[in-house]
């Protein structure tokens, strides 16, 4: 099994399938999934400190300061079903953030163990984000193709619409990978200098990648 308390941050560009892989390796091992674009919804849905200084700032178009990403990320951590640890999705995205997370985690007596870097041809990534569709009330994510929704339209798990976002379109797309590649590269090799970055082939079917990133974390089925 797993050490505990575990804590293992995902890293990928847009397209390559973090979030899905976040969410079956949290099935199979039990650890919470936390991302931190839902985090940013549910504070904000809820109407939260945090959430309501979060929206200040993205009502003014600024970026949201640290501080308040770091608070929302503890105080999630802080929370129960974290206590034998946890997977971020989407956090921490510089190596300023990295060092950061690493202070909170000592609170609980934890550290990062393990930094899976998905990643996948460019190609392979607009073929991906070209299909996606995105639920409007939580954010679910489904393919037109490899992951398309029971009924068309709809999202299976709200019965909310699903849309596809103006950032989906072919040149944005190209755009936000060349952004991902130039902003990601120095927490990736913070994580690779650490010794606990461990390259996945993101192009596979969803299984083979799953199955590889829990051998990578000494999971055993």
């Amino acid at each position: 099994m797993i050490r505990v308390p575990t804590y293992i941050v995902f890293i990928g560009p847009p397209g390559v399938g973090k979030g899905t892989q976040a969410e079956l390796v949290s099935e199979r091992t039990g650890l919470p999934h936390i991302s931190s674009g839902d985090l940013f919804r549910e504070n904000i849905k809820n109407q939260t400190q945090l959430g309501k200084l979060a929206q200040s700032f993205m009502t003014k178009g600024e970026l949201v300061p640290d501080s308040i990403t770091i608070s929302m990320v503890q105080d999630r951590l802080k929370e129960s079903d974290c206590a034998n640890g946890a997977l971020l999705d989407g956090f921490p995205r510089t190596p300023k953030q990295a060092d950061e997370l690493e202070q909170i985690l000592k609170t609980f007596n934890g550290k990062v163990n393990f930094v899976p870097h998905i990643s996948a041809a460019n190609q392979v990534l607009i073929d991906r984000l070209g299909g996606r569709l995105v639920c409007r009330e939580n954010g679910h994510v489904f393919h037109i193709k490899n992951n398309p929704p029971k009924l068309e339209g709809v999202c299976d798990h709200d019965g909310s619409k699903l849309y596809t976002r103006d950032d989906d379109r072919v040149e944005t797309i190209k755009h936000r990978i060349q952004v991902y590649l130039e902003q990601t590269m120095p927490l990736i090799e913070y994580y690779r200098n650490k010794g606990i970055l461990v390259e996945i082939d993101g192009s596979r079917d969803i299984e083979n990648v799953t199955n590889d990133i829990l051998t990578a974390i000494g999971f055993n089925k």
